[in-house]
This record gives C-alpha cells, sequence and structure tokens, in this order.
C-alpha cells in the first residue's frame, strides 16, 4: 500500500534515508555553529549582544577596529548559522540573539562532557591515591655514568664565531 505525504510517495523514501537527511541536516546545522564560533570577532559579536540585546550594527562595530563592511561579514556568517536575527526598521538594523543554534551545539557537546567528565573523575582518584610506588634506587656507578656523558657533551661545543652568521664583509 503507498501513502501519500506531502505529495510523496512514503515508500519511494526508507526510512533510513529519511533519518540519514536528518542527521546530515543536524551536522550541517553544528558545523555552520561551531565554524562561526570559531572567529575571535563574531564570538567579541555575540557577546556584546549577551550583555546588551537588540543593538544597531553601528552600535555593534564600534568598538572594533575593523570596517563596517568587514562586520557586516561578520554578522553574515552568524546570521547565516542562525545565531542572530537582524530586523530592519526604517534605515537602522537591529540584532538580536536567537538561543536554538547554540542549545543544538550545547546538547551535541553535553553527550561528550560526560565521557570527559568520566575520565578527568577517575584521573583526580588516581592522582590523589596516597599509594604511588616508590622508584627503584638508582644504581651509584649509573649516577657517575650520567655525568660522564654530560661533561663529554660539554666539551664538545664549537667555539663563538667572531662574526655574525652570514656573508663575510669585504676587506
Amino acid at each position: 500500500m503507498r501513502t501519500r505525504a506531502n505529495g510523496f510517495l512514503l515508500d519511494a523514501f526508507p526510512l533510513a534515508s529519511i533519518l540519514n537527511h536528518m542527521v546530515k541536516y543536524r551536522d550541517e546545522t553544528l558545523d555552520r555553529t561551531f565554524a562561526a564560533l570559531s572567529d575571535p570577532t563574531r564570538r567579541a559579536l555575540l557577546a556584546r549582544l549577551g550583555e546588551q540585546d537588540g543593538l544597531t550594527v553601528s552600535e555593534l562595530a564600534a568598538p572594533f577596529p575593523v570596517s563596517l563592511p568587514a562586520i557586516m561579514k561578520h554578522l553574515d556568517v552568524l546570521t547565516d548559522a542562525g545565531l542572530i536575527m537582524r530586523e530592519k526598521t526604517g534605515r537602522t538594523v537591529a540584532c538580536r540573539l536567537t538561543a536554538q543554534p547554540m542549545e543544538q551545539a550545547m546538547s551535541w557537546l553535553n553527550r561528550y562532557s560526560q565521557f570527559w567528565s568520566h575520565n578527568f573523575d577517575r584521573l583526580a582518584a588516581f592522582v590523589e591515591d596516597e599509594k604511588w610506588p616508590t622508584p627503584p634506587p638508582t644504581p651509584p656507578n649509573a649516577r657517575q655514568n650520567v655525568q660522564a656523558l654530560r661533561s663529554r657533551a660539554g666539551s664538545a661545543r664549537r667555539p663563538k664565531r667572531s662574526t655574525p652568521p652570514g656573508r663575510k664583509p669585504r676587506s
């Protein structure tokens, strides 16, 4: 039996293909989010919007030592990633934070933070354990061998040159 939904035959698209598309879409969203967050200027723009939402583009650009077109390109990347939205009122454009892409990134990171926190807990328990094994004593002649090697290595140094490296001046 063939079922129609939104004009598509459902049995024409296997469930695995639909799920694969959903995973790819989510991966593309995460890729855009992390790519947008990879630049320090864009992170600073987001921080400013976090402190005061609804700033105009000119207000956002004011403290940065780059041109307004450069800030506009950064805002384009943030908008494409869905991290901000722009609202135009007359001639001014205000920017606002949007939470969904950041929430998706945080949930993705939280899956791995459980793994890392477990490993950090194990490392902390190991470091705090007071039952450290004592190293075996070093034989007396081994110390003499190390000292002899060090003294030989020190005597093999080349003498300093009186002129800097490079071409020699003509006389």
